[in-house]
């Protein structure tokens, strides 16, 4: 619960696309979810680009049958600069909601599979980006 709020209290990109909060599934909603799979691919990118990557992957692991899979990236979605939200997403087969839109944990899931993870205290320090394809 408390990942969602950060989104909500502390991202200015909070409810501008389908792809944030309030839009994205509740936390309760993703442990149901989660607990429909038994298999994930945990992935760090050093660009921000972990969504682009995740469609890519969730298309490449469902075309050699495995018909679940759902990738997630971070961040908030950049694919266009005004959500339709009346009309649905123009960019379905790219667009990939947050894991933290989500309620996941980043850092604590990073760092449980071994990632090195660490509160940036300015912008110039390298950032890490995560990504996550549900597979089984």
């Amino acid at each position: 619960m408390w990942v969602r709020l950060k989104c909500q209290f502390g991202c200015a990109s909070y409810g501008s696309s389908l792809m944030c909060p309030p839009y994205t599934p509740r936390p309760e909603e993703t442990r149901q979810m989660l607990d429909q799979y038994r298999k994930a691919i945990l992935f760090e990118s050093p660009t921000a680009n972990t969504k682009e990557i995740a469609a890519q992957m969730e298309r490449e692991i469902f075309l050699a049958g495995y018909y679940k899979a759902l990738g997630l990236g971070g961040g908030p979605c950049r694919l266009c600069q005004h959500c339709a939200f009346e009309k649905g997403c123009r960019h379905a087969e790219e667009a990939r909601p947050a894991m933290e839109a989500c309620g996941i944990d980043v850092f604590a899931t990073a760092r449980k599979h071994g990632f090195a993870i660490k509160v940036l205290r300015n912008y110039r320090e390298p950032q890490h980006y995560f990504g996550l394809i549900l597979i089984t």
